[in-house]
């Protein structure tokens, strides 16, 4: 084939602009709600836990139905219900700007998350609709991209506005961009309706179940308990907490799925989630890969702001300065790290990439002093962003290239899953972590301290520890009718719990990262220079 016939076959890129800027209003939703924490929180009068469930919530209901998204999908056609879903987006986005209330709020993301559940695996069947080759692995990493491009200007924009007008008017420029894309869509090629497609009922429900089980589990850890019940707990099995149960529960339930799917692939029905797109230990690894990345992102996204804005009491503002070098690398790294694809193998990206994870992590841990806008800790987000920046897209690509066409729905259906279970995992995992970190170090200063004795530690709720800053703390002591020496101590302690709890939780998301290297060592070896022609990378061998 000549090179002016190659030309000729080059599809435009306007599509390409519809399909990424709906990642970005995905990812804008998301990255904005860590931003506006401080705002909510004193808008709502909640605790920071209660914000970070609006995450989980969209989280959840993205990562439960998304497989029913995909299949939707290929029934009815992906540009329709692209359509269709971006205006059930924006609705989402108007009731979040008029939420009097956190169950409001919390709402809102529930139904902003149910139409991402459709728009995530639209995304990936729009890319494979319009182009081909080198043009696809380009979309996809302008896809990639797209989500860290989001993630920038969630932090500069919900800066801005959350320190010098309020929060809710950075979630009010998602109105007006969703109906941008609604405007867009009319540009994408239609695709034709697949009637044939079954929606899976009982998968539908497995899934479901599972995902909420899980995510549900780990986001009540803290307030119902690791292991025997604690008040918080709507009730209790044999004084154990349900939040436990409810995680064994959602595995077990996520095993009879794929047992699901197997069997109604046999006898030749149309299963929620074609298996065969995770066949191969490849695939699988890139999952695995996929969910630690974006698990680790998330908690990172929840714990700096949690100590800038609740900790440090700073605005939204300085929230987004002190995050900007994290979010610039995933950006530009995500956007370059396709031109190594023909000179580094995929192995060999994602275990470097994974190493630079833990580099940064540690790093981290080491140097912060309760300042992140400190020369040192902004190295350490820089090399944690090199890493994630060249892990999201790589995983990625590779899922997409090893799968032919037909099942990009499938593709796209288990990205959602993946990411959106890791993004609601990490957050509540990170919530939990640091909360408990923090109580055990109270407890267990306070234990024997001289200064603060069982009067004083008696008046004060033990049970609900979580983040204030010395000023909070301060005028909840006074109530306490403690002494100044007393007052003063408490807050001393407090202090240095919270940087405790802080470094240690840095440490144990770099344990996380350095396991990840392992199942990142079963990526392709191989480069696509390397791919004879005519067989495709899922029949090529590591």
């Amino acid at each position: 084939m000549s090179s002016a016939s190659a030309a000729e076959q080059r599809e435009s890129w306007v599509p390409m602009i519809a399909i990424a800027l709906g990642q970005m209003l995905m990812s804008f939703n998301v990255a904005a709600l860590p931003v506006s924490l401080a705002g909510m929180v004193a808008s709502f009068g909640v605790p920071p836990t209660t914000i970070a469930t609006g995450i989980v919530m969209y989280s959840l209901s993205v990562a439960g139905f998304v497989m029913l998204g995909a299949k939707l999908v290929q029934r009815f056609g992906s540009t329709q219900v692209f359509r269709a879903v971006v205006g059930l987006f924006a609705v989402a986005q108007v009731l979040m700007v008029m939420a009097p209330a956190a169950p409001v709020m919390l709402t809102a993301q529930l139904l902003a998350g149910l139409a991402a559940a459709v728009i995530v695996p639209a995304l990936v069947a729009l890319i494979a609709h319009h182009y081909r080759g080198a043009q696809q692995a380009t979309a996809v990493g302008a896809l990639g991209s797209a989500r860290a491009a989001a993630g920038v200007a969630a932090f500069l924009i919900g800066g801005m506005l959350g320190t010098f007008i309020g929060w809710r008017p950075v979630f009010g420029i998602l109105v007006v961009a969703a109906g941008v894309v609604f405007w867009l869509s009319f540009k994408l090629k239609p695709e034709a309706a697949r009637p044939e497609v079954k929606i899976d009922i009982v998968g539908v429900v497995l899934a479901a179940a599972a995902i909420i089980m899980i995510v549900f589990g780990f986001n009540n850890l803290n307030r119902w308990g690791l292991g025997v019940a604690r008040p918080g707990a709507p009730f209790d099995v044999l004084g154990l907490s349900p939040a436990p149960i409810m995680i064994v529960t959602g595995a077990i339930l996520l095993q009879c799925f794929l047992a699901w799917c197997r069997r109604v692939t046999a006898r030749g029905g149309t299963p929620l989630l074609d298996l065969s797109v995770i066949t191969s230990g490849r695939e699988r690894a890139a999952v695995y890969a996929m969910f630690t990345v974006v698990g680790l992102e998330a908690m990172l996204n929840f714990t700096v702001p949690l100590y800038i804005q609740i900790v440090q009491g700073r605005t939204p503002i300085e929230t987004a300065i002190a995050m900007m070098p994290f979010n610039l690398t995933v950006f530009f790294t995500a956007m370059l790290v396709v031109r190594l694809y023909d000179k580094v193998t995929p192995r060999r990206i994602a275990q470097g990439g994974f190493v630079l994870c833990v580099i940064g992590l540690l790093w981290l841990a080491w140097v912060v002093r309760n300042d992140w806008s400190a020369v040192p800790v902004m190295f350490g987000l820089i090399t944690f962003g090199i890493g994630q920046g060249a892990l999201v897209t790589l995983v990625f690509n590779v899922l997409v290239t090893a799968a032919p066409k037909e099942l990009a729905g499938d593709v796209g259906s288990l990205r959602g899953t993946t990411q959106n279970l890791a993004a609601g995992v990490g957050t509540a995992v990170a919530g939990a972590l640091l909360v408990g970190l923090l109580s055990a170090g109270i407890m267990y200063r306070i234990a024997e301290n001289p200064l603060l004795p069982p009067a004083v530690v008696s008046q004060i709720d033990l049970d609900s520890i979580n983040f204030v800053n010395n000023d909070r703390l301060l005028a909840v002591m006074e109530r306490t009718g403690a002494a100044p020496a007393q007052v003063a101590e408490a807050v001393r302690v407090n202090t240095e719990a919270r940087l405790q709890a802080l470094k240690i939780g840095l440490l144990l998301m770099a344990l996380f990262a350095a396991l990840a290297i392992v199942p990142a060592s079963r990526l392709p070896g191989y480069k696509p220079g390397e791919i004879p022609d005519g067989i495709t990378p899922r029949e090529t061998k590591a």
